[in-house]
């Protein structure tokens, strides 16, 4: 039986090893990083089959490196592995190009059919994440003629901060708005 062929990003040492153990049986592992900028220096040579992936990395969140991973490795498959549960990220995160979306509590016991299923070309959204969000990305909806849901500058430069973890708060410092407005642009993601 193949065995795909995985490079693990995560920026937690404890969190890569216990996913290289939990793998090793069934995968092959081959690479590790502990940053969106290792990951981009190391993935090409690596040459995986699937990048699993955190949102929040040091340097890059995990939306930011979806394409340019895809450049190195155009059929590279993105499952991201994550604590973030909330609509917007599971749907930004398939929105970029994800294949899928792990949350990392219950990681253990779906990793591997998650593997199994993004390896089969179809999408895998955590049981865990609410229901109504898993049957939005499931199921796509059909936009209307005309319809537009690109993002504003502002709301893209909220949501990056959002996703590399910064508190709301201190987003509304850094860009000299309110934290209302924060909140606005939150809910409107």
């Amino acid at each position: 039986m193949y065995q795909p062929r995985v490079f693990i990003a995560d920026d937690h040492p404890l969190v890569l090893e216990g996913f290289r153990q939990l793998l090793a049986h069934d995968t092959v592992i081959v690479g590790t990083a502990h940053s969106g900028g290792e990951l981009l220096e190391k993935v090409q040579q690596a040459a995986p089959d699937i990048v699993l992936l955190d949102v929040s990395m040091p340097d890059k969140n995990g939306f930011e490196l979806i394409q340019s991973l895809k450049k190195k490795v155009p059929r590279v498959r993105i499952i991201f592995v994550t604590m973030l549960s909330e609509p917007f990220y599971v749907s930004e995160g398939f929105r970029n190009g994800a294949n899928g979306y792990v949350l990392k509590q219950s990681a253990s016991a779906e990793l591997m059919t998650a593997i199994r299923t993004v390896m089969s070309d179809r999408r895998y959204v955590s049981p865990e994440v609410a229901q109504d969000v898993r049957e939005s990305i499931e199921h796509p909806w059909i936009r209307p003629e005309g319809y537009n849901a690109q993002l504003t500058p502002r709301q893209r430069e909220v949501l990056r901060m959002l996703a590399n973890g910064i508190a709301p708060k201190a987003i509304a410092t850094t860009m000299g708005i309110s934290i209302k407005t924060v909140e606005f642009h939150k809910s409107s993601l």
